[in-house]
């Protein structure tokens, strides 16, 4: 998501920020040294409990971090037409997205550019979406103005929205919920409805850190309370934005409105797995006139991980060289905790997009010494259905 937050003019009552989420005070409390991000006032770290982002970071590795991801926007889209609807707009295959089921998609322009990327699951009779906060009221404005009538689209504003992500994150959860099946046996982009608490939530097992994981979203009115439920577990601390950001990028994740942009599209972007084969083949979604001859051709650029040498990180905006001619733009850097040496994703062209491939980046004046490679930086470990 951006770091960045425009009012758009699509509605005159859409608030302007920063914003208090519902757990403002909750954060403040804890020691969390509040920024502005995406409109909303958000903790980048805890002072107290947390220990600093990098300690942050590694305490999610390797055990459970809690995450307030409210500022995301939640949305449910139904009525006669619905699924049909959305797939008019995403490129998405949702006749083979069963109950309870989530998929990552992707919003496009008419150009073939990302506007965003978002969580698509279906729940009964509709879909529920998570989009980023930085352009929900831009995506939400972007829905109505493809969505048929008798389709309704509801922004989810009463409702908050958690993460608990690392490897002990069902071990810490799993105690404290009742459904019609235990929280283990939910496998990754799966989720269903439980009580946690005795309130009603929605969880899924999903996340943005490469971890093992859930989202939980829950009635705003109930989410001090829950998070304290939630944190009281030995195995949770609370995360900010800072480890949040460094854990995307070691799982090599890409952050819209620096990794993506509606002038960058999906081929470039490496994110062909948002679309999936039967869209791929028939089309019929928003931007596929510009996205599908790409995918058969080829895009002259592509996103890639860079490995730097030494200790220092290159950062977002950072010239990528090639025998000091200049081939790219670093779009997310930094240091890595877990592997303790910088890195970087880049966009470059497609004939230095190999793993192996030496480049250098240029921070100011100063050439860093990189070569391309695969990513994740840091496996994925999800939950996957079959895995041991």
């Amino acid at each position: 998501m951006s770091d960045t937050y425009e009012n758009p003019d699509l509605d005159p009552d859409v608030p302007t920020g920063p914003l208090a989420l519902p757990l403002d005070q909750w954060h403040r409390a804890r020691g969390g040294r509040m920024v502005d991000f995406a409109g909303y006032w958000m903790p980048v770290q805890y002072n107290g409990e947390g220990g600093g982002i990098i300690a942050e970071h590694l305490w999610t590795r390797e055990s459970a971090g809690f995450f307030d991801v409210s500022h995301m926007g939640q949305i449910y889209v139904s009525g006669e037409g619905a699924e049909a609807a959305l797939e008019a707009i995403l490129p998405i295959d949702l006749s083979t997205l069963p109950l309870g089921g989530a998929r990552y998609s992707l919003l496009l322009n008419e150009d073939g550019g990302i506007l965003d990327d978002l969580m698509v699951t279906r729940w009964g009779t509709g879909f529920y979406l998570v989009v980023n906060g930085a352009t929900k009221w831009d995506d939400i404005g972007h829905l109505r103005e493809y969505l048929p009538d008798e389709v309704t689209l509801n922004h989810l504003e009463d409702n908050a929205l958690f993460a608990l992500q690392g490897p002990a994150a069902c071990a810490a959860l799993e105690p404290l919920v009742k459904g019609e099946q235990p929280l283990s046996a939910l496998t990754f982009m799966r989720g269903a409805a439980f009580r946690l608490g005795g309130v009603d939530a929605w969880i899924s097992r999903s996340g943005y850190t490469g971890e093992d994981g859930f989202e939980i979203s829950v009635p705003s009115t109930k989410a001090a309370e829950l998070a304290d439920l939630i944190c009281a577990q030995p195995q949770v601390k609370t995360i900010g934005l800072g480890a949040r950001d460094s854990l995307r990028l070691e799982a090599g994740l890409p952050l819209y409105g620096h990794d993506m942009t509606d002038t960058v599209d999906p081929v470039s972007a490496d994110l062909l797995f948002g679309i999936n084969k039967r869209r791929r083949n028939e089309g019929g979604f928003v931007g596929a006139d510009k996205v599908l001859p790409l995918i058969a051709s080829g895009a002259a650029t592509r996103r890639v991980g860079l490995a730097i040498e030494g200790r220092m990180a290159a950062r977002e905006g950072a010239t990528v060289l090639s025998n000091d001619a200049e081939v790219g733009t670093v779009t997310s850097g930094g240091f890595s905790p877990s592997l303790e040496r910088p890195i970087a994703m880049a966009y470059v062209p497609v004939d230095l997009a190999a793993p192996g491939t030496a480049l250098s980046i240029d921070v100011r004046g100063r050439k860093l010494a990189a070569s391309v490679v695969s990513m994740p930086f840091v496996p994925h470990r999800y939950h996957r259905k079959g895995a041991a």
